[in-house]
């Protein structure tokens, strides 16, 4: 089943793609490898802002952090045609915005991690950075980027 499939299995819709806020690419192909910039949250059109063990909840991160994934998705998709193209999903790069004390960033990136492996199968897993930051762009909550392995043809 191609991936495309998989989505309209799954009853996956990709968002429509944001343009980037600053002086960078959201894709960037380089030989068979796609390098997708670091895409923020947005659930019901609005933007996940705030900090893990303030005020955002463990469960709302996660879903931020999936609906981080599907705009990796969606940008990757506008950028090369067809996520059929897709041989794997090489690594994540998960960054929450939390206070010091909490530790549970890598459960908020398995938001992400858990879509891509749904959406690819086997080769959704990948290898992947998990890590707490005290701010992130616009005040988001979450942020994620992705290393791409595409097919040759």
């Amino acid at each position: 089943m191609s991936y495309e499939a998989r989505l309209q299995e799954l009853g996956i819709v990709l968002p429509d793609v944001s343009p980037p806020l600053a002086s960078y690419v959201p894709v960037m192909v380089h030989g068979d490898l796609a390098f997708v910039s670091g895409q923020l949250p947005f659930v019901d059109g609005e933007l996940v802002t705030g900090t893990l063990g303030k005020d955002v909840e463990l469960d709302q991160a996660i879903v931020a952090a999936r609906a981080c994934g599907l705009m990796i998705l969606a940008q990757l998709k506008a950028a090369i045609g067809s996520l059929d193209k897709v041989e794997r999903v090489v690594k994540l790069g998960g960054f929450v915005a939390s206070t010091p004390d909490f530790t549970d960033q890598h459960k908020v990136a398995n938001g992400a991690s858990d879509l891509m492996a749904e959406v690819f199968g086997d080769a959704g897993r990948h290898a992947r950075a998990a890590v707490g930051v005290p701010s992130l762009p616009v005040g988001a909550a979450v942020e994620v980027d992705a290393v791409i392995a595409l097919s040759a043809d």
